[in-house]
């Protein structure tokens, strides 16, 4: 069995999509449908730039469903790929909106709109400055835990946003808490390396961005997706969609749960993931957690003929 996977902030970058863009006009369609929705041209920040402006989370957030859809809809009404054999979908984070519009679950303009809010949201739950992301490697969460029990409350929240690996532990909290356990893992020899984001997601300083996207999340219509969502917030399956718009809220100031959703369905049969979207972090981690499953990015006209 297959599972299709749908990547998070972080794997943007300017010009992407632009050879889909050129050669589909399915692309070109979702593309002025995104334009029109948002009321400003994201795509000429995809595919001109600058990077600064791709770069924004209100932005990336958008951008990188816009791709990842326009992937998906190249496969299944340009190629006619059968997708019987696709037991889940899940998403990074953001992703889980690609994975839920790709299902059949929201309305990709509806998607547009919550994740260009959730972007803003998160943006401005913390001043800027104040809030962090440091990527840990090399290290299992419980021993990660340990360390976050010497900085914890002293100096702010340091807590762990995002289980990717048994390799990559992704923490966020206050900036003075990270840079206090980064000088302390540094000191035992341990890696770490702050990301280039300006709001501590995924942790509980993101409530107030929870709390404004509750009602929209909640006045957005959602149907069952077609194919159930592997979870962030539970590491589990679900195809009801209330259930899903709970998760959702809870999602944005939660633990990003990747490789515990990854084991589960490696446990449920599925041996082949497929990262739809920009870059190649998902079918990356992918290996981290289990070398023995294939998995493969698609992101190129060239990687969806070998696709079908």
């Amino acid at each position: 069995m297959k599972a299709f996977l749908f990547p998070g902030q972080g794997s943007q970058s300017v010009g992407m999509g632009k050879e889909l863009y050129k050669n589909f006009d399915i692309v070109k369609k979702i593309f002025s449908e995104a334009d029109e929705k948002l009321s400003f041209s994201i795509s000429k920040i995809i595919l001109d730039g600058p990077e600064s402006e791709l770069k924004l989370t209100k932005n990336t957030q958008p951008a990188i469903l816009i791709i990842s859809y326009s992937i998906f809809k190249i496969i299944k009404e340009e190629f006619n790929i059968d997708l019987k054999g696709i037991k889940y979908f899940a998403g990074h984070s953001l992703g889980e909106y690609s994975a839920l519009v790709s299902s059949g679950s929201l309305k990709f303009s509806d998607a547009l709109y919550l994740l260009h809010e959730r972007g803003k949201s998160m943006q401005e739950a913390v001043p800027e400055g104040e809030g962090s992301m440091l990527a840990v490697m090399g290290m299992k969460t419980d021993d990660i835990e340990q360390y976050i029990k010497k900085v914890r409350n002293e100096l702010g929240v340091c807590e762990i946003a995002n289980d990717n690996s048994d390799n990559q532990t992704i923490l966020s909290g206050h900036k003075k808490a990270l840079e206090e356990i980064s000088k302390i893992l540094k000191n035992d020899k341990k890696k770490s390396i702050f990301l280039p984001v300006s709001a501590p997601f995924h942790s509980s300083l993101m409530k107030p961005a929870a709390e404004k996207m509750e009602k929209k999340i909640n006045s957005t219509v959602f149907q069952n997706p077609k194919i159930e969502l592997v979870s962030n917030v539970t590491a589990k399956s679900t195809n009801n969609s209330n259930e899903i718009k709970n998760l959702l809220i809870k999602q944005i100031s939660s633990k990003v749960r990747w490789r515990e959703s990854v084991l589960f369905m490696i446990k449920n049969q599925v041996n082949e993931f497929i990262e739809i979207g920009p870059g190649k972090v998902l079918s990356g981690l992918i290996k981290r957690i289990d070398d023995k499953v294939l998995s493969k990015s698609v992101n190129t006209i060239e990687d969806i003929k070998n696709l079908k």
